[in-house]
């Protein structure tokens, strides 16, 4: 059998993405990313417990070469992540998200620093409980890593609750932005625990302007080309062609540069979802572009959350960490309260966002594909496996309970709050 190219491992995934998407249509009917992630985790437990049954099977072995050869973290952080991030960001309307622009702005910002500061503190008390010694520095990056909402999580079931259109553009928006800061906090952490940096303010402050503000300003560089390129033809292909180039060229230009490229594709996104749709492409164009990021952002996201369920195969199963991945649960959880809920009091003078605001940010605050890949981009090291397995613990969580409740929790609320309700807001 000749070597696996990376050709075959696309192939593999999709043909799994495919095969299970369709099982999940026609029997599950679960939401496609919860339905995948529970059938790629549920295969990989199964290989597992196959292995420790027939003790000269190496299934395990084989699907943990696979996935070690595909690099999940690089895959999706060098790869995907553009991708996803600017489809989603196409989909938000920037009026209703001028609305929410303070709030965005906390959330993805204070909420993401006060997140990663309370699961880090919490998380070292946690582990020492159980007997864990992880240093807390280690901690605080697990805060930074499982602090961000997923936008890929996210995206998904905003296309599945109705709600008002400012929270709605609020969830999303905040989503896009601080995986972005999010990841700039990771990575000063990680220098930080590494010993490459020693701590500074100046070093944090000036890396985390750097990356965030950077980020930004070439995000709107390349939209704003793309969109002048797209305004001055009139041909669907070409004018697709550009959105790729912006995508793919804009990321590759922020990762040469030493900015955040997911802050950079979010708003080059937002440039073309919006003043792109509105001002530069025909009503043909406008189709074919829609139908083309939309079958993008679909199989990206059946690949990413198949991968996700499949990933379990590389966790160490040990009693302690399994109890401590459990109690992540809940102190992410009470940190995304404390999170949300202080500027959403802080800020009720100068916007109210309603009854649905504090439990739709608080549930529809899912973690996804970015925590996994920052988990699995942690360096070797006994402390690696301890934050992996809590990271997936969280996730798995996440994305199956939060994400297959979440449509639920809103509609009942919306019974309950209807009389003060407004869809338009």
């Amino acid at each position: 059998m000749h070597d696996l190219t990376a050709f075959d491992a696309a192939a593999i995934l999709i043909v799994l993405a495919a095969a299970l998407g369709y099982f999940n249509y026609r029997v599950l009917g679960l939401p496609s990313t919860v339905g995948l992630t529970v059938m790629g985790t549920l295969a990989s437990l199964l290989v597992v417990a196959y292995d420790s049954l027939v003790p000269s099977s190496t299934l395990a072995e084989q699907l943990g070469t696979f996935l070690t050869d595909i690099d999940f973290s690089t895959t999706l952080m060098e790869g995907m992540l553009s991708f996803l991030l600017f489809a989603g960001a196409m989909h938000v309307n920037w009026a209703d998200m001028r609305k929410g622009r303070w709030p965005i702005l906390v959330f993805s910002t204070v909420g993401v620093l006060l997140s990663t500061a309370i699961v880090g503190f919490a998380f070292q008390f946690l582990t020492r409980a159980l007997g864990i010694e992880i240093p807390l520095i280690w901690c605080l990056v697990f805060g930074a890593l499982i602090s961000p909402t997923d936008p890929v999580s996210v995206m998904a079931v905003m296309k599945r609750a109705a709600m008002p259109d400012t929270l709605q553009a609020t969830v999303a928006g905040e989503s896009l932005f601080n995986d972005g800061i999010g990841v700039v906090v990771f990575t000063i952490l990680i220098a930080i625990a590494t010993g490459t940096e020693a701590f500074s303010w100046s070093f944090a402050v000036s890396h985390f302007m750097q990356e965030a503000l950077g980020g930004a300003a070439l995000g709107l560089a390349v939209g704003w080309v793309g969109f002048l390129a797209m305004k001055s033809i009139d041909e669907y292909v070409i004018e697709v062609m550009i959105s790729l180039a912006v995508v793919m060229g804009g990321y590759s230009l922020a990762m040469g540069l030493h900015v955040s490229g997911p802050v950079a594709m979010a708003v080059a996104g937002l440039i073309i979802g919006n003043a792109g749709m509105a001002h530069a492409m025909s009503d043909v164009t406008r189709d074919h572009v829609v139908k083309f990021w939309t079958l993008i952002d679909e199989v990206l996201n059946a690949v990413l959350f198949l991968l996700i369920g499949l990933e379990v195969i590389a966790l160490d199963f040990l009693p302690a960490y399994l109890a401590a991945g459990a109690g992540a649960i809940l102190i992410v959880l009470a940190a995304r309260m404390i999170a949300v809920g202080v500027p959403l009091a802080a800020m009720k003078r100068v916007i109210d966002m309603g009854p649905l605001a504090f439990p739709t940010l608080v549930w529809g605050g899912l973690r996804g594909g970015i925590s996994v890949a920052l988990a699995l981009a942690l360096p070797a090291s006994a402390i690696r496996s301890e934050l992996l397995v809590a990271t997936y613990i969280v996730v798995i969580f996440a994305v199956v309970v939060q994400g297959g409740s979440i449509g639920s929790l809103i509609r009942r609320m919306q019974e309950r709050y209807s009389p003060e309700l407004d869809l338009d807001t």
